[in-house]
């Protein structure tokens, strides 16, 4: 069995035909989807999506880049919902210094304020990552949360282990299976084997193998494929290590 650990099951571009997108990943072996929240507004759609589809489970977060929409009131809102729903981890949260029209302020406040409830919850998290490593690693040391999955990790080696040091596992997806992502595929080839984990961010991050087209959780054997090669074991060995990865920090898997 595979674990996609990141996958927007919920998202719009699945609304045409979101059951066979599901039936398709369940045939090529993907038995657990992660589906990760963005906003408040769509917490509603993310729990009937996991209620309806076998092997998917939520996490509820205000993504970095909805913080602008979002208001203060939605922290009590998730504090409600991380009380009431069990999800598997709070999530999609984090920082995204990489777009210009969002207040870093506001994205650290936000990112903070979860932290506390994943650390009140003990849940772990699922963090976005992008151009923002060092700053929310100066969080999680402040914070420290039960762990959690550095999702489409693109940082250093150093940084790699500062992460799997505070409990972390690092998610590899799409970026890994181009040719040219030299310094993603050689950390997906050296790190611990117990720090790696699968994921697909469907339907974005697409593999090169479709072209930017839409991707789904059903191109995971292919990426595991991938990883596989890279690190010079089987196919089999890499979806037992990566499903034992998933499970030993997203407890309930």
């Amino acid at each position: 069995m595979l674990i996609d650990t990141h996958c927007h099951l919920d998202a719009a571009e699945f609304d045409a035909d979101r059951d066979a997108v599901h039936a398709a990943a369940l045939v090529a072996g993907v038995g657990r989807i992660v589906v990760p929240a963005v906003a408040v507004d769509g917490f509603g759609k993310i729990k009937s999506t996991c209620a309806r589809y076998p092997g998917c489970v939520a996490a509820f977060g205000i993504h970095p880049l909805y913080v602008m929409q979002a208001r203060e009131a939605d922290l009590a809102v998730l504090c409600d919902w991380l009380a009431n729903e069990r999800p598997i981890a709070v999530g999609e949260i984090g920082l995204d210094l990489h777009v210009a029209d969002v207040d870093p302020a506001r994205q650290e406040f936000f990112f903070g304020e979860q932290l506390k409830l994943a650390c009140a919850f003990d849940l772990p998290v699922i963090l976005h990552v992008r151009r923002a490593v060092d700053p929310i690693l100066k969080h999680l040391r402040r914070q420290r949360v039960p762990g959690g999955i550095a999702h489409a990790f693109n940082g250093s080696r150093q940084q790699a282990d500062e992460f799997i040091r505070l409990g972390f596992r690092l998610g590899f997806g799409g970026a890994m299976t181009f040719s040219g992502s030299t310094r993603i595929r050689q950390l997906a080839a050296t790190l611990p084997a117990e720090s790696i984990v699968l994921e697909t961010d469907a339907p974005d991050i697409p593999p090169a193998w479709l072209d930017r087209g839409r991707n789904s959780p059903a191109e995971l054997p292919r990426i595991a494929g991938v990883l596989a090669e890279l690190r010079k074991i089987s196919r089999e060995d890499l979806a037992a290590l990566t499903t034992a990865n998933a499970r030993s920090v997203l407890r309930g898997l």
